[in-house]
């Protein structure tokens, strides 16, 4: 094969090409890196590498040329360490971003040593892995979002009350758990209809939602007009002030409820908090909330009620009513 031959079959490649001499002269120069620099070959060949590329020198490009070219080593760039050393572009004469690219160094030669630089460009990989990535990510929130509130769903709370019930055991922290009931939402949904039910479950999530204190504060849809809030790290004398922020938060709303006492629409909230002595698991939790709960709705709706503890010394502050 004669070397034009050989210079026509590298050039036909869809991927760039440099071979450098031991004194790091360039000798070739294929025709897809004239067109991703927009650098001819006759400007190239001859040039030392490193003063076409002074980045590169102590670069791992120009780290890994040095050992193919001295101690006869190969080597694979890693595309997400590297993934655009060279300053290659889809318009040179009007660059943008870099491509991504994928660089192989391979020693040739025996007595006279070469080094021959291969570029691919992975750009489409690259961002099909970013797509993917994105849609995974999406797919994983919508997984584990409600989809009429945008608040976390029972699949996500579940998932997260098991790792802030381990982390608050391993860690002897305390961890607080809210219930909370929409006041007489079926005679909302009689009155004004399922629609408008969907809006007021969506207004209440929102409100509640931005009464929260902290970013680890979580919301979750626990199912109908249920809701339960998670305060990692939070003792029951300031959980049950938040549950008082996020009972007013849906009063302050005033949204119209003809069918109930008060004319609007109201929450009811049980308050629980893990202490080592009483909760052996996250279920005696959420139970000690519930019940919570369930005093609040008998005590006349629209207030907070805690759990009562079964010691003074304990997390659990003793129950709460708030009326206005």
């Amino acid at each position: 094969m004669n070397d034009k031959l050989l210079l026509d079959a590298f050039s036909a490649l869809s991927l760039g090409v440099i071979v450098v001499d031991a004194n790091y002269r360039i000798t070739l120069w294929n025709a897809w890196l004239e067109t991703h620099t927009g650098r001819p070959a006759s400007d190239a060949l001859g040039q030392d590498f490193f003063t076409i590329f002074p980045d590169l020198r102590n670069h791992r490009v120009g780290v890994a040329l040095k050992q193919a070219i001295s101690h006869n080593l190969p080597a694979l760039l890693s595309q997400s360490l590297h993934r655009s050393p060279f300053p290659l572009f889809a318009e040179p004469a009007q660059p943008g971003a870099r491509l991504s690219q994928a660089v192989t160094i391979v020693p040739l030669g025996d007595k006279e040593r070469y080094g021959l630089i291969q570029i691919v460009d992975v750009s489409m990989a690259v961002r099909r892995e970013s797509l993917l990535r994105e849609q995974t990510h999406e797919l994983l929130s919508q997984s584990l979002s409600d989809g009429l509130t945008g608040v976390g769903n029972r699949r996500y709370f579940d998932l997260c009350i098991d790792k802030e019930w381990r982390t608050s055991k391993r860690n002897n922290k305390s961890l607080s758990l809210l219930l909370i009931d929409v006041d007489h939402f079926k005679r909302y949904n009689d009155r004004y209809g399922h629609q408008q039910g969907d809006l007021c479950l969506k207004q209440v999530a929102t409100a509640m939602r931005n009464a929260l204190p902290r970013h680890t504060d979580l919301l979750f849809r626990y199912g109908g007009e249920e809701f339960c809030a998670l305060l990692p790290e939070m003792r029951s004398a300031r959980a049950v002030e938040v549950a008082e922020k996020l009972r007013a938060s849906v009063q302050n709303l005033a949204l119209p409820h003809a069918n109930a006492p008060a004319g609007i629409v109201s929450v009811s909230i049980g308050v629980a908090s893990h202490n080592q002595r009483s909760h052996t698991d996250y279920g005696q939790l959420i139970q000690a909330a519930d019940d919570a709960l369930y005093e609040a709705k008998h005590a006349g709706r629209n207030i907070v009620r805690a759990s009562v503890p079964a010691w003074p010394d304990s997390l659990s502050s003793l129950g709460v009513a708030s009326q206005d």
